[in-house]
């Protein structure tokens, strides 16, 4: 009965990581992955890399969820070790991905709105790399590791869901639905279902989530005003 319950418990990551390899394919189907296949996609390296390394991630926390339901801990252990390396690289490329992408902006004449958007990506690179690392210091404790690699991972999810706008342009206010509500939901959904499966709130998945929420919330309210334009600016020269 004990290994069945934690067999149960296991399943919710793996859930976790098929959804984001799901939301992955799904939300970068329009823009890259279709476009790739018919050739008709064209950019620096750098922006494959950082896909590659993205995609791995999501794709380890998946393998890595199931070697835990299998109980193959030596396997888990191993494979960590290139984890810590697929998570520098996310983060060391996702600075260059995120200047490509104002660069492209303003050739297409959104001026300084686009130079707004480097924020949110320094800063997800931040997020991403400082839950990895906190998942890393805590890797002797399952409890909290586990759960800060699910939200170093919902983390790193965001640009996929929010992409789904492509597929859904009908909807209003996409930096809303798709960029908090949809984005922001595997955190909800992870804390009730902490609450339901073990009869309360887990401290880290609670706090923490919650943060990133409120962050995400932030900056959505926040973009592309004055200080925000400021902020960007500054951040823009440093890295350029």
């Amino acid at each position: 009965m004990i290994g069945h319950t934690k067999y149960n418990r296991t399943k919710f990551f793996l859930a976790i990581g098929i959804i984001g390899l799901l939301a992955v394919l799904i939300g970068f189907s329009t823009t890259f992955i279709i476009p790739l296949g018919k050739g008709e996609f064209k950019a620096p390296l750098v922006i494959y890399v950082h896909g590659i390394f993205a995609f791995c991630w999501v794709f380890l926390f998946f393998i890595q969820s199931l070697l835990v339901q299998n109980n193959d801990i030596k396997k888990h252990r191993l494979l960590g070790f290139f984890g810590v390396l697929i998570a520098i690289g996310v983060t060391v490329t996702l600075v260059p991905v995120g200047l490509y992408q104002v660069e492209k902006e303003l050739l297409q004449g959104l001026g300084p709105t686009a130079i707004s958007s480097i924020v949110g990506t320094v800063s997800s690179a931040i997020l991403f790399i400082s839950l990895v690392l906190g998942g890393i210091l805590k890797r002797h404790n399952p409890s909290t590791h586990k759960r800060l690699m699910l939200l170093a991972t919902i983390v790193l999810l965001w640009p996929a869901w929010f992409r789904f706008r492509h597929l859904f342009p009908f909807i209003p206010h996409p930096e809303i639905w798709f960029a908090i509500v949809l984005a922001d939901s595997l955190i909800v959904v992870s804390i009730i279902w902490d609450k339901i499966t073990y009869g309360k709130f887990n401290p880290v998945l609670l706090y923490v989530g919650l943060l990133i929420i409120i962050e995400h919330s932030f900056e959505a309210y926040m973009f592309d005003n004055s200080a925000w334009r400021e902020l960007a600016n500054k951040i823009y020269e440093l890295l350029t």
